[in-house]
């Protein structure tokens, strides 16, 4: 994915983002007004409250809003991996909201409970608004999901619930206005704590599954067999090791080392290792981002490289075992460090010799003459 494709799908989730939460919003409001107006023309407590458990998903609304244009900006130099954790700090956020609204509902439930002898009793009036809103939150708990589920946003998903909370909190006060009216009043305040044991439930999850990608968990193991199998499927990778996932923003970033064939180009390589990033990033639609590391052997359980010598110091012990031999063809070696020690490759003009017997005495005098202990192979090659 270049980056003006990578900038033009991320402004169009901020769009899509922003309109589902503008429509939510729009009928929170609405929602809002009707309830405290019917709440108090129908003497309904139950309906009031709820009106401004409607005013208050405005709130979390705007707050949606504001994170995702912050969440969606591009990355900059100190923020290389884009704002997306923005998103994720509001799903966190909205998860405690959950949980403080189903305290809340639980208390003053558990409050009426003691109290439902000395409850007015609602119209039927009430009893309609109370059925219409929970109709009207049903419909954006919908709409919102299936709008989370497309953009894989957990933030989104957060406020769905949220609004599936109040259309619930509605379901309550339709059955303690009903129950109200046929003599059953406690039923609104029995009713109201079990949903809030719900709402609870589903915050603390939120907050859970959020606060799990701020300390970069690793994807499931589902998906990460799945990338792995992406993976091998590229020609030219030998191996597969040091697999790491983290989730932003409902994204995956993935880091892998693969092992190719040490003998390799460079340039080889690195277009082995641009398949694998482009494969993942076609084929799993949850990942944005990859880094893929070359690699010529395990690195995980091979004997280390990292004391031997840089090419600078082996061009300068090669001049003085072979001080005959063409400076140019000694500073243009191909160095392979591999297992702990390194191959040389070295190319020389064929017109040093004479004939192929010459060859061969040619390449034993400059074995023989190579005593540097981290040498393990040298191979001679004659070009025109």
């Amino acid at each position: 994915m270049n980056s003006d494709t990578d900038i033009t799908a991320r402004q169009q989730r901020y769009r899509d983002i922003r309109k589902v939460t503008l429509v939510g919003s729009v009928i929170d409001f609405l929602l809002g007004v009707v309830k405290v107006i019917i709440g108090w023309l129908a003497n309904s407590q139950a309906l009031i409250a709820d009106g401004i458990h409607s005013f208050s998903d405005l709130f979390t609304d705007f707050f949606v809003l504001y994170a995702a244009k912050h969440a969606h900006k591009a990355a900059d130099e100190t923020h290389p991996y884009g704002h997306g954790r923005i998103e994720t700090l509001a799903t966190v956020a909205l998860g405690i909201v959950l949980m403080v609204v189903a305290c809340g509902v639980a208390y003053s439930s558990i409050l009426r409970l003691n109290e439902s002898e000395n409850l007015s009793v609602p119209g039927g009036l009430a009893l309609a608004v109370a059925i219409a809103s929970i109709i009207s939150k049903e419909w954006i708990y919908r709409y919102t999901v299936a709008a989370a589920r497309r953009l894989r946003s957990d933030m989104l998903m957060a406020n769905a619930w949220h609004s599936r909370s109040d259309a619930i909190s509605s379901v309550v006060v339709m059955l303690g206005i009903a129950g109200a009216m046929y003599g059953h009043p406690y039923l609104d305040s029995v009713a109201a704590v079990a949903v809030a044991v719900m709402i609870a439930k589903i915050g603390f999850d939120l907050v859970r599954s959020s606060s799990l990608e701020l300390i970069d968990t690793a994807l499931d193991r589902e998906e990460v067999n799945a990338i792995s199998k992406h993976i091998f499927d590229v020609k030219g990778v030998r191996s597969m090791h040091m697999l790491r996932s983290r989730k932003s923003a409902g994204n995956a970033i993935i880091d892998v080392h693969i092992q190719v064939d040490p003998l390799l180009s460079v340039s080889e390589g690195h277009q082995i290792g641009e398949a694998v990033r482009r494969r993942l990033l076609d084929v799993i639609d949850v990942v944005s981002d990859v880094t893929v590391h070359i690699d010529p052997e395990d690195d995980e359980s091979g004997l280390p490289c990292n004391d031997l010598p840089n090419r600078e110091h082996i061009i300068k012990a090669l001049k003085q075992c072979w001080p005959h031999l063409p400076v140019p063809a000694i500073e243009k070696v191909t160095l392979h460090y591999l297992s702990g020690e390194i191959q040389i490759e070295l190319d020389l003009p064929l017109s040093i010799l004479r004939d192929t017997q010459e060859a061969h005495e040619l390449v034993n005098q400059l074995r023989l003459a190579c005593e540097l202990p981290y040498v393990s192979d040298i191979q001679v090659r004659f070009k025109v």
